[in-house]
């Protein structure tokens, strides 16, 4: 094994591209390969490590990419395998790592080993699939649900049994219980280590293994019940058998075992699991044999509020004192945190100010999601725009992800805000053109002004990445922490409420200087601090 090098994803920042909406470079309305490189020197710009690629791969595109039919090729809508080697060249040239997406829970239908795999029940890759026979009245085999609405199984007419879908009928899952399939996608992993890539993203990291037995999932327990949406029916079970299985581990020490091979590269893994998802994050990331990082929903959803914030980073630090966390408030399957958290009437541009101040103060990595640094709201689109099979099945209850995934804009007064020439796939919203980067690059007071600057402030002060971090106790919906490493203590406090608010400061902490938070307003009064709505305080204690 080669040194495993800097460990540059230790508290790195990650911007990640959704290609089909970041630039059009050939005019049919899809953002392409080329047309993240046209515009990495705008996320160079922000003073980000790195960026992470949400798939690019061949597929016949029934969930927007995560549906793979070839691992080792590009798509035609994104462009070549030759426009990725010149995307990889230009990030490295302006100093960034390249994440890409790694989608192994799952393939399409109409991948090469599915086609053979349904062809019968005793060809060569038979086994590669998640198969089993009808129960006696024709029924699937158990009660497991589809994320996407349904049974987690569906027929297929030639080999006369169910197969296993998590999601889409059209992404059969792949059985990690058969050894060859772990090799073939190891396989498919190193062709784009050799190809240069700095890391991987993993999606549905827990979705990988399933119950050997085909158990049932019992209901989910009460006391978990009140906290989750009833929108999906997928959330009225305790998902114990057709995810988070122990056996995972062991494929994820081979996934680290072999880029580990490679020297300074990283791995980030998704979790979603329902209510114990800082638990699984955690064993996902301890000790050195397993994922560099991971991400959970746990900072994605409704809840906003100190308590909300302490409790997800306090419940990972005792569960995985030696693990890793990647932290993010919005990405390409959830509603843009400026709308979850802006309360009608409320001011949203201070929201996304507060949040990338908090966000860079917590210990670990960090994942901003493209159009975060503008701004950007959540789209409200129209039944008959949808492209999101998910949205499209559950509407109006729930209206799908293509609100967070609307294209990119660039310059306010051209056509589609200059993300194309073409009608886009997805409409340009008018309230997103009036933030475009073009606008937002001339204000010091801006969005945009604020994440460069916030982000710089993160680069000059290594201790809000990687130090230690110890909350002290607030009333109120008022979070401070302490982070310390060996010669520097930085305190950081942060108002989430809409009000202004006085902090006293606890005994025995004394400011010694107060840093500029991009601008923040702060007035010390007699034994604390004034924090204006939604304001921040961070300085370095005497």
């Amino acid at each position: 094994m080669t040194n495993p090098g800097t460990e540059w994803w230790r508290g790195c920042v990650i911007y990640q591209i959704y290609p089909r909406s970041f630039q059009d470079t050939t005019g049919d309305g899809s953002g392409d390969l080329r047309g993240v490189t046209a515009r990495l020197a705008h996320v160079a710009s922000l003073g980000v490590d790195a960026i992470w690629l949400s798939p690019f791969f061949k597929s016949p595109m029934a969930d927007m990419g995560y549906d793979v039919s070839d691992y080792r090729a590009v798509d035609s809508i994104f462009g070549l395998l030759d426009d990725f080697d010149a995307l990889l060249a230009e990030a490295h040239r302006l100093g960034l790592k390249v994440i890409i997406d790694q989608v192994l829970s799952h393939t399409s239908d109409r991948h090469d080993w599915f086609q053979e795999s349904r062809s019968s029940r005793d060809n060569e890759k038979a086994d590669w699939y998640v198969w089993a026979d009808a129960r006696p009245d024709g029924s699937p085999p158990n009660n497991w649900l589809s994320v996407f609405g349904g049974p987690a199984w569906e027929w297929d007419a030639t080999r006369r049994q169910y197969y296993m879908h998590n999601f889409l009928a059209a992404q059969p899952d792949l059985n990690f219980h058969n050894p060859a399939v772990q090799d073939a996608l190891l396989d498919s992993v190193r062709f784009w280590l050799e190809r240069g890539v700095d890391g991987f993203r993993l999606d549905t990291v827990n979705y990988y293994v399933h119950d050997r037995w085909l158990r049932s999932n019992p209901p989910l327990p009460a006391s978990l019940a009140g906290t989750l949406t009833e929108t999906n029916p997928y959330l009225f079970q305790e998902h114990l058998f057709d995810k988070t299985r122990p056996e995972n581990l062991e494929f994820l020490k081979r996934f680290r075992g072999l880029i580990d091979e490679y020297g300074d590269r990283a791995v980030v893994g998704e979790v979603g699991d329902e209510g114990r998802s800082l638990q699984t994050m955690a064993a996902y990331t301890s000790g050195r044999d397993r994922l560099n990082m991971c991400y959970t929903f746990d900072l994605l959803g409704q809840a906003f509020s100190a308590a909300h914030v302490r409790g997800c980073v306090e419940a990972f630090e005792a569960a995985a004192p030696e693990g890793w966390a990647c932290w993010a408030f919005s990405n390409h399957d959830v509603v843009r945190h400026v709308s979850r958290w802006t309360p009608p009437g409320g001011d949203a541009d201070a929201v996304a100010k507060f949040a990338i101040r908090l966000i860079a103060c917590l210990r670990g990595s960090i994942c901003l999601y493209q159009g975060e640094e503008l701004g950007l709201t959540e789209a409200e689109l129209a039944f008959e725009d949808l492209r999101d099979p998910y949205g499209i099945r559950f509407w109006p209850g729930f209206k799908g992800r293509d609100g967070c995934r609307t294209p990119m804009p660039w310059e306010a007064g051209s056509e589609n805000a200059g993300f194309s020439t073409a009608k886009p796939w997805l409409p340009v919203p008018d309230e997103h053109r009036a933030r475009a980067v073009d606008v937002q690059n001339g204000s010091d007071a801006s969005v945009l002004a604020v994440y460069r600057a916030v982000l710089a402030l993160r680069r000059e002060h290594p201790i809000l990445a990687t130090g230690s971090i110890c909350f002290l106790d607030t009333e109120g919906d008022v979070l401070a922490f302490v982070r310390e490493v060996a010669g520097e203590t930085l305190l950081c406090v942060f108002n989430f409420a809409h009000a202004s608010t006085v902090w006293p400061l606890p005994s025995g902490i004394e400011i010694g200087e107060v840093l500029n938070f991009a601008g923040v307003p702060l007035v010390l009064v007699e034994g604390g601090m004034s924090l204006t709505p939604l304001g921040a305080f961070l300085g370095k204690l005497a």
